[in-house]
């Protein structure tokens, strides 16, 4: 029998520990509890989550430092939820090595929707930048820097391709404007967003159906873009 995906929840409120806990246990998943930093710490490393769950008000530790310290040693799916929802902290979370970022009061159909994005894009993810990447109506070709839709093919500038394969790697997952530039223009390009919102409105023209009305490309106001993918078909490497 294949084992039930194990979720950390890391958060100090007791109403969101009686909530969540048993919302995900009876949608099979295995779920711990931590009510601290530090014990999520060790909890995360002693028992090896599929998946974390993380509030950023802990009363020991700052959630982003948390974040911060899980992400430098495991690449375990972080989704913070939190009740701070300014951009900034979005952003510091995002740029830390979280894959998502839930605001509270929250729905728990939508948790439970971006739990399944996280879990399925660990499953389907491969760092390797060759072969080719089947993704909704796209194919495309890292070898060959080429991207198809059916049989028509995209032709894309350099550094559009570049953002394109950026994003499809790490598809459904929100990416800072911070963490493309860094990516594509390098480090001392970091505080230049204008050249992350050129190059995106020129990638929806060329892939988007209707560019004023993105269907992939989706923006997340004031804190990056993230390329979706139809939850019931994702992609494929071939």
């Amino acid at each position: 029998m294949k084992p039930r995906p194990r979720i950390l929840l890391v958060d100090d409120e007791i109403a969101i520990q009686r909530a969540v806990r048993p919302l995900l246990r009876t949608r099979g998943y295995d779920v711990s509890v931590s009510a601290t930093g530090h014990d999520a710490l060790e909890m995360a490393a002693a028992e090896q989550p599929d998946l974390v769950v993380l509030d950023l008000g802990l009363p020991d530790l700052d959630g982003t430092e948390v974040c911060r310290r899980l992400r430098a040693s495991s690449a375990v799916p972080i989704i913070v939820l939190s009740a701070r929802s300014a951009e900034s902290d979005k952003v510091d979370a995002l740029d830390l090595g979280a894959d998502d970022y839930v605001t509270k009061p929250f729905g728990p159909e939508e948790l439970l929707a971006r739990i399944r994005v996280a879990l399925r894009r660990v499953r389907a993810d491969d760092d390797a930048t060759s072969g080719r990447l089947e993704m909704g109506p796209f194919t495309i070709d890292y070898d060959r820097r080429r991207v198809v839709r059916g049989d028509i093919e995209i032709r894309l500038t350099p550094k559009e391709f570049e953002l394109l394969a950026l994003l499809a790697r790490n598809h459904d997952r929100v990416l800072t404007h911070r963490a493309i530039l860094k990516a594509i223009w390098g480090p001392h390009a970091v505080e230049q967003p204008e050249h992350v919102w050129t190059l995106v409105a020129q990638l929806r023209r060329k892939i988007e159906p209707d560019p004023t009305s993105p269907q992939y490309l989706l923006s997340e106001p004031w804190v990056g873009y993230r390329l979706v993918t139809d939850e019931s078909t994702p992609p494929q490497r071939i």
